[in-house]
C-alpha cells in the first residue's frame, strides 16, 4: 500500500469553478425530460428489470489514473460474476470538478451515464435534473445495512426524501498538530478534550514572526474550504446553517461568536497564516512552518511520505461539544427509462459499496472505510497501521459528524457568500456581524429558488 498516491476527494468545488457551478445549477434544474420529471424516476425506474438481460452501463468514476485502474478491476470482477452486464468505466471528465459540466451537457444531449461520482454539495442540483433514480426503498432493505454508513453521509445522498445514490467516500475535519514544533515550544500536545481557548493559547505560543512560524492556518480564498471550516464552530455554539424554513441562520449570535473566535486568532493574535489559495497551508504544515491545521484524512498520505511527526485529535470544543463536519461524496444513480440499465446499475452499486468490496476500494486506496463494520477487517487493521496515528483517529471522529451540510438548492451560492464574508473578517476588513448579515441577505434569493 505504500507506493500508491492518496485520493483527494474533498467534497467541494474549487473556487475557480464556482461561477460555472452556479450557472449550471439553473441549467440542470431545468432539464427535466425523460428521466421521470421532478420525481427523478423513483422506484419505478427498475420496474420490469430482468437481471439476466444483456445490458451495458456507463460509469463515470471521477478518479485519477491509479484509482481508475482499481475501479476498473472491480468492475471486471463484477462482470465475471454477471457476464450479461458490461460496465464501461471512465473518469468521465478531465477532473472530478469538471463532472458537473459534463453531466449538464449530457442531460441536454442524452449522453449522461448510469452512475457518476459527485461531490456531495451537488446533490440537490443533480436531483432537480429529473434524471436521478430514487433508491429509498432499496436501501431500506436490512440486507443493505444502510445504517452502517455515517448519518451525515446518508443525509447527503438524500434530497427531499429521495435517495439518489450511495455515499462513495466519507471524511471529516480533525486537529492535526506538529509534535516537533510543540516540543520546541515546550507545550503539551493537544488532546481530544481540548477547548478552543486551549487551541488559541497554543497557537499564540507557537507563533514566531521572526522565524515566519504560525500557530495555525486558514483558507481565505472564499471557497467551500473557507466556509465549511466555520460550520463545526457554529454547530458547537448551538447554531444552524439554515432555519426550519430553509432561510439563512448562520448569522445568528452563534455564528457571529464562532467567526469572532477565528477573527481573534487572525487579527488580534496574528497567530493564523491566511492562505489565499487553499493550496499552501497543508504544505507549510509539512514544512514545519505551521503548528496546527484543521484538516482531514486526505492529508495522511502526504504526511506519511514527508515523515512529519504528527498527531491527530478531535476538533477542540465549545462547552464540551467536539462536533465536526463531514464532506461525503456520492455515487449518483441516473435513469434512462430503461429498467434493465437502471436495475443493473443499482445492483452493481450495491455490490460495490458493500463491506466486502469497500475494503478493496476505499481502504485499499487510503480513504476512510464507508461502513462501520469494516473496522473488524484485516484491511482496516492494515490501514490504521500504515496511517498511524491518523487513520484510526479520523475513523473514530466520524462519530462526531452529527450534521450534514444542507443538500438544498442555493447551497453553492450561499457557500461563496459565506466564504467571502469569512475572508473579509479574517483579513480585518469587516466585523463578523456585518459580514455574516450581508452574506445572509445575498443568499436569500438563491435559497428560495
Amino acid at each position: 500500500m505504500t507506493d500508491r498516491p492518496a485520493i483527494l476527494r474533498l467534497g467541494r468545488p474549487r473556487p475557480s469553478l464556482l461561477a460555472a457551478v452556479l450557472a449550471l445549477a439553473l441549467a440542470i434544474a431545468g432539464c427535466g425530460g425523460s428521466g421521470g420529471g421532478k420525481s427523478g424516476g423513483g422506484e419505478a425506474a427498475t420496474a420490469g428489470y430482468d437481471p439476466n438481460a444483456p445490458v451495458t452501463i456507463n460509469w463515470w468514476t471521477g478518479q485519477t489514473a491509479d484509482a481508475q485502474k482499481l475501479l476498473e478491476k472491480l468492475a471486471a470482477q463484477y462482470h465475471a460474476k454477471h457476464p450479461n452486464v458490461t460496465i464501461k468505466a471512465s473518469p468521465g471528465a478531465a477532473t472530478t470538478d469538471d463532472l458537473l459540466v459534463k453531466l449538464s451537457a449530457g442531460f441536454t444531449g442524452g449522453t449522461y451515464p448510469d452512475i457518476s461520482y459527485a461531490f456531495g454539495n451537488w446533490a440537490t442540483q443533480l436531483a432537480q435534473s429529473g434524471k436521478t433514480q430514487d433508491i429509498a426503498k432499496a436501501v431500506a432493505d436490512p440486507a443493505v445495512k444502510w445504517d452502517e454508513i455515517p448519518a451525515a453521509a446518508r443525509a447527503t445522498a438524500t434530497v427531499d426524501g429521495k435517495v439518489i445514490g450511495i455515499p462513495a467516500l466519507v471524511d471529516n475535519l480533525g486537529l492535526i498538530y506538529n509534535k516537533k514544533l510543540f516540543d520546541a515550544a515546550g507545550l503539551d500536545y493537544p488532546t481530544d478534550d481540548w477547548s478552543w481557548d486551549q487551541f488559541r493559547e497554543a497557537a499564540r505560543k507557537l507563533t514566531d514572526p521572526s522565524r515566519k512560524l504560525y500557530g495555525t492556518a486558514y483558507s481565505v480564498s472564499g471557497s467551500e474550504d473557507t466556509t465549511w471550516h466555520l460550520w463545526p464552530l457554529l454547530w458547537q455554539k448551538g447554531g444552524a446553517i439554515l432555519d426550519g424554513s430553509g432561510k439563512p441562520a448562520f448569522n445568528s449570535d452563534a455564528g457571529v461568536q464562532a467567526l469572532e473566535f477565528l477573527r481573534q486568532l487572525a487579527v488580534d493574535d496574528k497567530s493564523m497564516y491566511l492562505d489565499q489559495t487553499d493550496e499552501k497551508y497543508a504544505a507549510l504544515f509539512r514544512d514545519g512552518r505551521v503548528g496546527m491545521i484543521l484538516s482531514g484524512p486526505w492529508e495522511l498520505y502526504d504526511l506519511e511520505q514527508s515523515k512529519v511527526d504528527y498527531g491527530v485529535t478531535y476538533l477542540p470544543a465549545f462547552n464540551g461539544d467536539h462536533q465536526t463536519v463531514s464532506g461525503p461524496d456520492v455515487w449518483v444513480l441516473f435513469n434512462h427509462d430503461d429498467a434493465n440499465r437502471a436495475g443493473a446499475a443499482r445492483d452493481f452499486l450495491l455490490w460495490l459499496t458493500s463491506k466486502e468490496q469497500d475494503v478493496r476500494w476505499n481502504l485499499a486506496y487510503g480513504n476512510l472505510p464507508l461502513r462501520s463494520s469494516e473496522q473488524s477487517t484485516a484491511e482496516f487493521a492494515a490501514f490504521t497501521k500504515e496511517f498511524s496515528p491518523g487513520g484510526q483517529k479520523f475513523f473514530d471522529n466520524l462519530a462526531n459528524a452529527k450534521q450534514p451540510r444542507p443538500t438544498v438548492n442555493g447551497y453553492v451560492e450561499m457557500s461563496r457568500n459565506v466564504g467571502e464574508a469569512i475572508a473579509k473578517v479574517l483579513q480585518g476588513a469587516a466585523s463578523p456581524k456585518e459580514a455574516l448579515d450581508r452574506a445572509a441577505k445575498q443568499s436569500e434569493d438563491a435559497l428560495a429558488s
